[in-house]
């Protein structure tokens, strides 16, 4: 399991630094596909952990990205809130040994949930610090949710084309 993260860690990186950082539709919509390696982390793993490697993924996209801690910050503040999004969206299965929060394991409605809910965090946090004021609130929210379902559809997306449906 520590080597499929490490390798998830590698790939979404890569992913995101040469294509989804290239990927820009009129200056609103923005994929963070980088997200779904924190989505993705085994409901096991540690906090600190958590913590660590979303701090790590996030500080690498901010300096290839030159975005100054925002990703970090973003990356590092759904980590932390990611246990309690668990909580919220409560299913039976989540804390059997082996679950993972993903379409194969708990299904479309309960990733679909979690997913969103994390994303549209992240994505907030992000666009706010990018253009650090609320004179344009709503252009950037425009911006948070045009990201947001950019983003989600990119992570289904990739859900249901590598995992297959556990029975």
């Amino acid at each position: 399991m520590l080597i499929r993260n490490i390798i998830r860690f590698f790939v979404v990186l890569i992913l995101q630094l040469l294509v989804f950082n290239n990927i820009q539709f009129s200056g609103y919509i923005n994929p963070f596909f980088y997200v779904l390696f924190i989505l993705l982390l085994p409901f096991e793993t540690p906090r600190w952990l958590m913590l660590v490697s979303a701090f790590l993924l996030g500080l690498t996209v901010d300096v290839f990205g030159h975005t100054y801690g925002m990703h970090a910050a973003a990356s590092v503040f759904i980590a932390f809130i990611r246990p309690n999004v668990v909580r919220f969206i409560y299913s039976k299965k989540e804390y059997e040994a082996g679950v993972l929060p993903g379409v194969a394991h708990l299904g479309f409605s309960w990733f679909l949930s979690y997913a969103s809910i994390l994303i549209f965090i992240h994505h907030f946090i992000y666009f706010y610090l990018e253009v650090f004021k609320l004179n344009d609130f709503m252009t950037t929210f425009y911006r948070v949710i045009y990201s947001s379902i950019a983003t989600l559809i990119v992570i289904i997306a990739e859900q249901f084309l590598f995992y297959k449906r556990r029975k």
